[in-house]
């Protein structure tokens, strides 16, 4: 998931370090608490794959492998950009779309970058989302009936506060399905079958088609 918080990020603009951290705390703070302490493993290991590169006059901390920290009251002045082979593993990301995708962390960065992502593979996404919570929603209910009566009031309560959050995304997720679509082709558009060579008949010729034969005299 940092991975592709990371890629997704600088697809959009190379970014500084500090601006980096900024805008991934913003992005994936909402979904999970957020270390900047994974964060620098995580460059390193892009750099070594060749998926970023770094500009810029770097530190010496920064020169000797250490995270970039900030040295004399000025910041590091690295800038890290993607390579091609990091846009190309950042497509390859955006095309999963299975149970992981669904999960309540991994869900929303993969929502943040929908706009790079394919219409198809976007509604995959929300629809596996969508049966997830459904399954979630149906285990919160037996077990709500079943414990109903033990539960006091404020147990009671904060169960149906969760089970209510999670109704509220359904509907959520059913407004964005239905929106999705509207604005996709129809199957036979995206698919189209392949179309048959054909071939007019020739002046003289007393059948049509494909193999059209001239007629005996």
């Amino acid at each position: 998931m940092l991975e592709l918080a990371v890629l997704g990020s600088l697809h959009e603009t190379p970014l500084h370090g500090y601006e980096l951290r900024k805008r991934l705390n913003a992005l994936l703070g909402m979904f999970r608490a957020f270390s900047y302490g994974s964060l620098y493993p995580c460059l390193r290991q892009l750099l070594n794959d060749g998926l970023i590169i770094e500009d810029g006059d770097a530190p010496a901390a920064a020169a000797s492998g250490e995270a970039p920290t900030v040295l004399s009251g000025r910041r590091s002045k690295i800038v890290y950009r993607l390579t091609a082979e990091g846009k190309e593993r950042l497509q390859e990301l955006l095309t999963q779309a299975g149970p992981s995708a669904w999960e309540d962390e991994s869900f929303g960065v993969h929502f943040a970058f929908f706009r790079h992502t394919e219409a198809e593979v976007r509604l995959r996404i929300l629809e596996g989302r969508r049966s997830r919570l459904e399954e979630r929603l149906d285990g919160v209910r037996t077990a709500l009936a079943r414990t109903r009566e033990r539960l006091d009031s404020y147990t009671l309560e904060l169960q149906r506060h969760g089970l209510e959050s999670v109704e509220r995304e359904v509907r959520w997720l059913n407004e964005l399905i239905a929106t999705e679509r509207r604005a996709s082709p129809p199957e036979a558009e995206r698919h189209p079958a392949p179309e048959e060579s054909f071939r007019a008949p020739a002046p003289g010729t007393g059948t049509t088609g494909r193999h059209a034969v001239p007629e005996e005299n």
